[in-house]
C-alpha cells in the first residue's frame, strides 16, 4: 500500500447513492483542488502528490462508487458520476475549484468543465481521451467481469498501469495495484465501464473553456500520446506535457514530475481566478519550471464523423430510426451494426432501415420490459423459431445486456420444454461456442 500522508478528515457518513466517498488534505482556508482516480483505482492513486499540493491547496480525493470500501451504488454514465461529484461538493459548501483527474476521473473533469465551466477555475486531464477506445471493448470488458469477476482485470493491472521496468523493480506497488482491482465491486466496475462506452465528447473539446494542461506518460498503451494530442487540438486552452518512462498511472510511476507539472500549471492558471463565494484569494505562480512540459499549437478540432440520417416521418412524430440505431448499437454492438450497413445495397437497404426503425426504434426502446428481460424473450423465439444465426448474435447481445452464462443455460434449458430438445440442443451448440468466445479473458 502507498503512504498515507497527512490525514486531515476522511467522510465516514454518505447518502448514497447521491454522494461520493472523499478524503481532504490541506488548510481549510486554501483554495480546493480536486483529484480524481481511473477505473480500478482509490484516492489511493495520488497519495505520492499529496505532500506538496496540500501545502498549496485543500486537496479533495474521491472514490468511485464500489472502489475503496465506497458504496456500491452504480453509476452508468460520466455525467451521473460528475453529479455525484458536485452533490458531494455542494455538501461541503464548495463552489469553486481546480480540477485534476487521471483516465476516467479525466472524463469527469472533462464533463465538469462543459457542464458547469463556472465552477471550474482550471483543469489538469492525465491519461485521459475525449474517447476511451470502443464501445464495444468496454460493453466486452463488462461481460468477462461478469463471467470471471475481477480476477482477469486484476491481473492484467500491471501491464497497463505500468512500463515494465517499474513493474519489475516495485513488485509491492504492482501488488498493490492488484489488490486494488481485486477489492472493487464488480458490479460498480462494469457500470464504469457501461459508462466509458458511451462516454465520446470529441464534438465538444472546443467548448472547454478553462486552462487545461494534457499529461501523458509517454509509454502509455492504453491512453497514449495520440489521444493526449487529439484533447490539445480541440481544446482552445490547453497544453501537453509528456512524462517520459511513465505508463498510464503517471502520477504513480513518476511522482515527482508529475507533481511539478500540476504544481505549475495549477498554480499559474489561478494567478486570474478567485471563488466570489467564498473569497479565496488566488496562489501566487510557482518558481517550478518544469522540463518535461512543452506546448502544442492545435491543430484543428477533431470531431466524429456525422453519418447522414433519416428525417422525421409519420406525421411530425420523432423518428424512431435514430433512437433505433442508438439502441441497436448498445445492445448488438459497433462492430456488428457496422459489418451489416456497410454490406446494405439498394437490395437489402430498405430491410436495414426497417429493422432499425421498427424493431429496435419502437419496440426495444419501449419502458414495459428492460434489456435482460427481451433478451431471455429474445432468445427463447429463436429458439422457438430455429434461427440459429440471430441466436448467436442475439447471445452476445444478452451477456452485454445483463445475463450470466449460468442464466442463458437456464433459458435454454427452459425453452427445451416448450419448443423442442432438438431445437434446443442446437441452440445450446451454438450459445456455447459462442459464450466460450465473449467470456475468455
Amino acid at each position: 500500500m502507498l503512504p498515507v500522508i497527512n490525514v486531515e478528515r476522511v467522510s465516514e457518513t454518505q447518502t448514497p447513492p447521491k454522494t461520493l466517498q472523499y478524503r481532504i488534505d490541506g488548510p481549510d482556508d486554501a483554495p480546493v483542488l480536486i483529484l480524481g482516480p481511473s477505473l480500478g483505482t482509490t484516492w489511493h492513486m495520488w497519495d505520492r502528490q499529496i505532500t506538496d499540493l496540500s501545502r498549496r491547496w485543500r486537496v479533495f480525493r474521491f472514490d468511485l462508487p464500489g472502489h475503496g470500501g465506497a458504496p456500491a451504488h452504480p453509476a452508468t454514465s460520466v455525467a451521473e458520476l460528475a453529479d455525484r461529484l458536485l452533490a458531494t461538493l455542494d455538501g461541503l459548501g464548495i463552489q469553486f475549484f481546480g480540477y485534476a483527474g487521471c483516465s476516467i476521473g479525466g472524463a469527469i473533469g472533462v464533463e465538469l468543465a462543459l457542464r458547469h465551466p463556472h465552477r471550474v477555475a482550471s483543469l489538469a486531464l492525465v491519461a485521459a481521451s475525449p474517447r476511451f477506445g470502443t464501445a464495444d471493448e468496454f460493453r466486452q470488458r463488462g461481460v468477462i467481469v461478469r463471467t470471471n469477476g475481477l480476477d482477469p482485470m486484476a491481473r492484467s493491472a500491471p501491464e497497463h498501469w505500468f512500463t515494465h521496468g517499474f513493474a519489475a523493480a516495485q513488485p509491492a506497488i504492482v501488488e498493490w495495484a492488484v489488490q486494488m482491482v481485486r477489492t472493487t465491486d464488480p458490479g460498480c466496475y462494469i457500470a464504469a465501464c457501461e459508462a466509458l462506452a458511451a462516454f465520446d465528447v470529441r464534438g465538444e473539446l472546443g467548448h472547454v473553456g478553462v486552462p487545461t494542461l494534457v499529461l501523458v506518460g509517454s509509454e502509455d498503451q492504453v491512453t497514449g500520446p495520440a489521444e493526449a494530442r487529439t484533447l490539445v487540438a480541440g481544446i482552445p486552452d490547453a497544453r501537453l506535457a509528456l512524462v517520459p518512462g511513465a505508463s498510464h498511472l503517471a502520477p504513480v510511476e513518476q511522482p515527482g514530475a508529475v507533481t511539478d507539472l500540476l504544481v505549475h500549471h495549477f498554480s499559474t492558471a489561478w494567478q486570474n481566478a478567485s471563488d466570489s463565494t467564498t473569497g479565496l484569494t488566488p496562489i501566487p505562480a510557482s518558481p517550478i519550471t518544469p522540463a518535461l512540459s512543452a506546448p502544442v499549437t492545435p491543430i484543428g478540432e477533431i470531431a466524429p464523423a456525422s453519418p447522414a440520417q433519416p428525417e422525421a416521418v409519420q406525421q411530425g412524430r420523432p423518428d424512431p430510426y435514430v433512437a433505433g440505431m442508438k439502441v441497436r448499437r448498445e445492445v448488438l454492438g459497433d462492430a456488428h451494426v457496422d459489418r451489416e450497413t456497410a454490406a446494405a445495397d439498394d437490395f437489402t437497404g430498405d430491410f436495414q432501415e426497417l429493422i432499425t426503425r421498427y424493431a429496435w426504434g419502437e419496440v426495444w426502446t419501449r419502458e414495459g420490459l428492460d434489456r435482460r428481460t427481451r433478451s431471455v424473450v429474445t432468445l427463447t423465439a429463436l429458439v422457438a423459431g430455429g434461427h440459429l444465426d440471430e441466436l448467436a448474435f442475439h447471445t452476445r447481445a444478452a451477456l452485454r445486456n445483463g445475463l450470466t452464462p449460468a442464466e442463458i443455460k437456464e433459458v435454454l434449458i427452459h425453452a427445451a420444454v416448450y419448443c423442442g430438445v432438438p431445437a434446443a440442443n442446437s441452440a445450446f451448440r451454438v450459445a456455447h461456442a459462442v459464450i466460450q468466445e465473449e467470456t475468455t479473458p
